[in-house]
């Protein structure tokens, strides 16, 4: 992730920008930084290619992620970012990535197998790079759960629907995402929480961890669910938000949280990195202070 920002952005111009900030990147490593940087052990298993790849390594490396490095012959792609000072608007560049070989896609289940062991978590999170099977989320969890290991995922369509099929414990749509799933518009609180339960319905999904924006967020389960918001919160930027919102579910729900308490660590994650600039994740410190103000609501079945 390359970011920057300017003063405006205007087509034709060579536009002078701020200071650069460079991060490594997308929503399974973001998932796995959160949680190292949150206290808990992670591995954060991730394919790498060409000199954006050797780039991409040493940050992780200076964040002192622990790692699986699957080697790929393609390039690992770039993202950029813009923020506007003069608006505070953000325009988002995502380039295309590599193409996958086969071999490839195998050494990432070879990988997961040596590492997962009954009762383990694995977060199964971002776009699906070319190359790689459009059910390669639903492989994962149906070769996964029967192991024993929670399976929690956080993919948009095309990639959503295959990928919880078999039944998840954990997934975290976004309202648009569970609009595109469902095939219809899911206006206010209820009728998301309404959408969520039909996808669990639907799915076998354990729970779903919603995502509202600015409204918080509900986690709802067959018989229960709850609504978190953190009042005050003053978004500067929404990159990273959502994986940290999901690394601070799972790292609170694994450490043997109630849902509810580990819905209201999700929002404080997801604010804190809200409120960071650009690219920058939530730190420990900032997610603990914002946790104290986070509300939580008993929503009725």
């Amino acid at each position: 992730d390359v970011s920057t920002d300017t003063d405006h952005v205007v087509a034709g111009e060579k536009l002078r920008c701020g200071p650069t900030a460079l991060d490594p990147g997308g929503g399974g490593v973001n998932v796995s930084r959160v949680i190292h940087r949150l206290g808990a052990a992670t591995v954060a298993v991730h394919v790498v290619g060409g000199l954006t790849g050797d780039l991409y390594s040493t940050l992780l490396a200076d964040e002192g992620v622990p790692v699986r490095r699957i080697p790929i012959s393609g390039q690992t792609r770039e993202s950029f970012t813009v923020t506007e000072t003069s608006t505070g608007e953000q325009y988002r560049f995502v380039l295309a990535g590599p193409e996958l070989a086969t071999a490839e896609v195998d050494q990432v289940f070879e990988e997961l197998d040596s590492l997962l062991t009954p009762g383990d978590w694995l977060v199964a999170s971002g776009s699906l790079p070319p190359g790689v099977p459009e059910d390669f989320y639903g492989q994962l969890a149906t070769k996964f759960q029967a192991r024993g290991v929670k399976v929690v995922v956080d993919t948009a369509p095309p990639w959503l629907a295959p990928a919880i099929a078999s039944g998840v414990f954990v997934v975290k749509p976004s309202r648009h995402e569970l609009e595109q799933f469902l095939g219809r518009e899911l206006p206010g609180l209820e009728a998301g929480v309404a959408g969520a339960r039909e996808m669990i319905s639907q799915t076998g999904v354990s729970w779903v961890a919603l995502s509202l924006g600015r409204d918080g967020a509900v986690l709802v389960g067959a018989d229960r669910a709850w609504h978190a918001v953190a009042p005050g919160v003053t978004p500067v930027s929404t990159v990273g938000a959502g994986d940290s919102f999901l690394a601070g579910l799972v790292q609170a729900l694994s450490s043997g949280e109630s849902p509810e308490q580990a819905l209201a660590y999700a929002v404080a994650a997801g604010s804190a990195t809200a409120m960071s600039p650009a690219t920058a994740l939530c730190q420990r410190e900032s997610v603990e202070r914002v946790r104290e103000s986070v509300v939580t609501t008993t929503l009725l079945p």
